[in-house]
């Protein structure tokens, strides 16, 4: 039993209900799969005979798909988001890589609603796939990121993914990185293309949500990485693509601009959330471990120098919680358009701190922290992800300093 309780004022019979049915999804099925599918190589992960998908299907049965929109239209926004940081956090607690991966099947519609096109809703609704964001460049990472600094509108900028009006449709031509997440299975995605005219470089874009069958798209191979490897991701092609106009969504330089921030800072309210999740994982099997593993003559929890650094692991693990969830609550409560600096301060904060917390709770797992059989070592390779994933952390802290 985790010594962790939630704070949290309002929290419902049904909101614990949710909880607990989550945290067992979590337990029988996430961690299971999300351990075989570590050790497959990336091809593997997403064949068609994958452990991956029968997780998708007992996820779809657990009546997640499309969270938070799914937890019923009588709750405030403060409880649905109060209830949607709950449920991340125990998918996270599972596996990020899954929860990140199951997260995006079906969103393509979600996200039209939200961008107020019921027309283009209808269109997704009807197609059972993974929606993707394809928003950094092999040549543009940081640079994609840092949308309101002045090298964002250098005309010099040029970027890999450009476009180009013909009649009343688009033509895109280029490539998205290999970050993509789940660029490689994902049917549609919301697509940033710069203009090849443009004479403000990467501001002069225009962005589409559009399917990804389209003729001239292709995919890379599987990304072969460090951590959540749990999670696809890979690079996409874009060769004299033809875009309908109807799936044109925006290209005023200031909207294009506010759109991307909007979706950074609703992608790192999301990391704050489940990277909580990865934290209480860590957490949570440091003190395990620490009250089975005898030192000494007795369990290492009895030795001072263990207490005192358990309790530092909680004090961080339940500060980045309170943290995230209340960034997360704004975020909802103001549909979307919390300042990008407190989105940016919830991912940088919690994915700081869900590092540490794993390199701790790895240390005192000593050399068994670093085998394999032990699960330590994959949550530190999860966690280690997190500072580079949506952002890297520094840069992220320099891009939200230029909102002061």
């Amino acid at each position: 039993m985790s010594p962790t309780i939630d704070l949290d004022v309002g929290i419902s019979e049904e909101m614990l209900a949710l909880r607990d049915t989550t945290h067992r999804f979590a337990l029988e099925v996430m961690r299971p799969i999300a351990a075989q599918l570590d050790r497959m190589t990336p091809e593997a992960v997403i064949a068609e005979d994958s452990p991956l998908w029968q997780g998708l299907e007992k996820f779809k049965a657990i009546g997640l798909v499309g969270a938070p929109d799914c937890y019923g239209p009588d709750l405030t926004p403060e409880a649905r988001a109060l209830m949607h940081a709950m449920v991340i956090e125990e998918l996270c607690w599972g596996d990020v890589g899954l929860s990140i991966t199951y997260s995006l099947w079906n969103l393509g519609a979600s996200v039209a609603r939200q961008m107020g096109r019921e027309d283009l809703a209808e269109f997704f609704a009807q197609r059972d796939e993974f929606f993707c964001l394809a928003l950094t460049e092999p040549n543009h990472g940081s640079d994609m990121v840092a949308f309101n600094d002045a090298s964002f509108r250098d005309p010099a900028g040029r970027a890999d993914l450009r476009c180009r009006r013909d009649g009343e449709d688009y033509i895109l031509n280029g490539q998205k990185a290999a970050w993509v997440s789940c660029g490689t299975i994902a049917g549609c995605g919301m697509i940033f293309a710069t203009y090849e005219d443009s004479k403000i470089g990467r501001a002069g874009g225009a962005v589409f949500l559009l399917p990804l069958d389209l003729p001239g798209i292709t995919r890379g191979k599987p990304l072969d990485k460090l951590g959540q490897r749990t999670l696809n991701q890979g690079e996409i092609f874009f060769d004299e693509v033809r875009v309908p106009a109807r799936f044109f969504l925006a290209d005023d330089p200031d909207m294009y601009a506010m759109m991307l921030g909007g979706f950074l800072a609703h992608a790192n309210t999301a990391m704050g959330l489940q990277f909580v999740g990865v934290a209480r994982a860590a957490f949570d099997h440091a003190l395990a471990y620490a009250k089975e593993r005898v030192q000494g003559g007795k369990p290492i929890i009895e030795h001072q120098s263990v207490k005192a650094r358990l309790f530092n692991m909680f004090m961080k693990l339940e500060s980045a919680r309170s943290f995230a969830r209340q960034v997360a609550i704004q975020h909802y409560q103001r549909m979307g358009m919390i300042p990008f600096h407190y989105a940016a301060a919830s991912k940088v904060l919690v994915t700081q701190s869900a590092f540490e917390i794993a390199s701790e709770a790895l240390q005192m797992f000593g050399g068994n922290g670093l085998c394999r059989e032990y699960p330590l070592e994959k949550i530190f390779r999860d966690a280690r992800a997190g500072l580079i994933e949506d952002g890297e952390n520094h840069m992220l802290g320099l891009t939200a300093a230029n909102n002061f």
